[in-house]
């Protein structure tokens, strides 16, 4: 096969490392891109119940965006019609699509995977839909992110007979991805699967480096499996992965997770959870998790974090907070997104700037204490 690709335009520098952790810089259409970063989810083109003005202040650089959700609605083509997607959600920072793989595979229905592609009902009106990895990078140079992901197969992980074979399927995909891209100006990520079975993590990582992508990412995780399994597989991946290219670690984002990565290599990461968490009332704090929906904070005239500087933090009480939650005021989502999401890019911030001065290691337990008992599941 032959793959077209601009390597110098994605530039990766790994300005300093302490053990595995890495501060680094990857270069993009949209600026460069200051590592270890978390990315807020903005699933349909918007991060939910804030405004892109609100997500830039609070010093999120990369956003990501949804493949499967866009191409269902409102359409590829229209974002494209629209000047992409960063025009049409004025977002003037790096953005990155996933392929759509992980949603086929856990959202839509009556899906049928076969060797070219994956043939699935839309969730969302029933239509039959066919995946297949060239429409996958078709639908994202649609879009227009700066970074975007090979089409790849993600398991369930208590399916271990069948891992091998989505592994396998995941590689071919991968070839097909990078031979049928055709903007230069789109950095295409393969994709590391193999679920926890050091073999085939290790297999798959090996055959993913030898591919010329610009970058790397880790699938399949915090899908189901212990923390001690998805730490394990980081320690194995983080001593296979190629320096010289970012790792991203799909869909992991509670503050301890983001540590225990960065300690592992990883330089990026999103997740839904601080948004999910807020519309449902949760924020992260150092007394861990907090639910304002809990009467004992009818009357509390704290902040969530004294030590938070973020909008809610400065101007509203806990009291308040859970007045409009129980009023069922929209506010109420906005604030604790607004929260949720400065925590998560405040910790990220903090963990660069250590790594840079060398003091990473030594302030890790700190930053265990403080943010002990947000864990979106218990360790097994």
């Amino acid at each position: 096969m032959t793959f077209r690709y601009n390597r110098p335009m994605f530039e990766y520098k790994i300005l300093a490392s302490q053990g595995r952790a890495r501060a680094g810089a990857f270069s993009t259409p949209h600026g460069e891109l200051a590592t270890p970063v978390f990315a807020p989810v903005g699933t349909q083109a918007t991060v939910k119940v804030l405004t892109p003005a609100q997500v830039e202040e609070l010093g999120a650089t990369l956003v990501l965006a949804n493949t499967y959700h866009l191409y269902l609605r409102p359409g590829d083509e229209l974002v494209r019609e629209m000047g992409g997607l960063h025009q049409f959600m004025q977002w003037p920072h790096p953005i990155l699509t996933d392929s759509g793989g992980f949603q086929v595979f856990s959202l839509a229905q009556a899906r049928k995977v076969e060797k070219d592609g994956v043939t699935f009902k839309s969730h969302v009106d029933g239509s039959m839909h066919y995946f297949t990895p060239e429409k996958s990078i078709a639908i994202q140079e649609n879009l227009g992110a700066d970074i975007i992901m090979a089409f790849d197969e993600c398991a369930n992980p208590n399916d271990r007979a069948y891992i091998p074979k989505a592994m396998e399927r995941t590689h071919r995909w991968a070839e097909r991805c990078l031979a049928s891209k055709t903007r230069t100006d789109q950095a295409l990520f393969g994709i590391v699967q193999g679920g926890v079975e050091p073999d085939l993590r290790t297999a798959s990582a090996k055959f993913i480096s030898s591919l010329p992508f610009p970058g790397i990412a880790i699938g399949g995780l915090s899908v189901g499996e212990s923390k001690a399994e998805m730490y394990a597989t980081l320690d194995l991946l983080g001593g296979i992965l190629p320096e010289d290219k970012p790792r991203y670690l799909m869909g992991v984002g509670t503050p301890e997770d983001l540590i225990e990565g960065v300690r592992r290599g990883v330089d990026i990461f999103d997740c839904v959870l601080p948004t999910r968490l807020a519309r449902h009332h949760a924020a992260f704090s150092p007394e861990g998790r907090l639910n304002l929906m809990n009467a004992t904070f009818s009357h509390d005239p704290r902040p969530i974090d004294a030590t938070c500087t973020c909008y809610t933090c400065w101007k509203f009480t806990r009291a308040y907070l859970r007045h409009l939650i129980s009023a069922k005021e929209l506010l109420a989502g906005t604030l604790l997104s607004i929260h949720n999401l400065h925590a998560l890019i405040r910790l990220m911030g903090n963990i660069r700037a250590a790594i840079i001065a060398g003091t990473f290691e030594a302030q890790v337990p700190d930053w265990q204490r403080q943010w002990r008992g947000n864990a979106e599941r218990e360790p097994k």
